[in-house]
């Protein structure tokens, strides 16, 4: 009884202050990562990011609204392998003009995979197949399923989509 007591705890703690799937890889003993994209820091501990508000930093579990489609896959993250204590935003004037926004340092790969993008361009070339597309750059006209052409849009989304007027 006691060894699965102490078994579960240990799995209990294994998963508290676990670096997320889009945070930086090498990097296992880091509390904070700044992200300039959004002047906000994220605290790997608590699993909170950390941003202003008004006047004051608050710490939730998610970004602010207006960042609601930031890609953290594909943000840079500044380690923050100098720092300790629980008020990494008291060096944010510095933080924010040595990372300005774009701040892009050593390339960084993630700790995982970005699941959510995988699916989304799945699923787009799903709809893409469906209408039998041919033209892949927005600007191209695309062909149809039928023995007529099917004149693409080219509406500029990177996939031009095969719709349009029949001639």
């Amino acid at each position: 009884m006691l060894a699965s007591s102490a078994q579960s705890q240990v799995s209990v703690n294994v998963h508290i202050g676990t670096a997320p799937a889009w945070g930086p890889s090498g990097y296992n003993d880091v509390r904070y990562y700044y992200l300039p994209d959004v002047e906000a820091y994220y605290d790997v501990q608590t699993s909170m990011f950390i941003y202003i508000s008004g006047n004051r930093w608050i710490r939730r579990t998610y970004l602010p609204n207006r960042y609601r489609n930031y890609d953290l896959y594909n943000g840079y993250k500044v380690v923050m392998n100098d720092y300790r204590g629980n008020a990494p935003y008291s060096y944010y004037r510095q933080h924010k003009m040595k990372y300005a926004k774009g701040y892009r340092g050593q390339p960084q790969r993630n700790i995982g995979e970005n699941r959510q993008r995988n699916y989304n361009q799945q699923s787009q070339h799903t709809v893409i197949k469906q209408h039998g597309n041919n033209g892949n750059n927005g600007n191209n006209q695309g062909q149809g399923n039928n023995k007529k052409q099917d004149k693409g849009d080219g509406n500029g989304n990177g996939h031009g989509n095969g719709h349009g007027n029949r001639k």
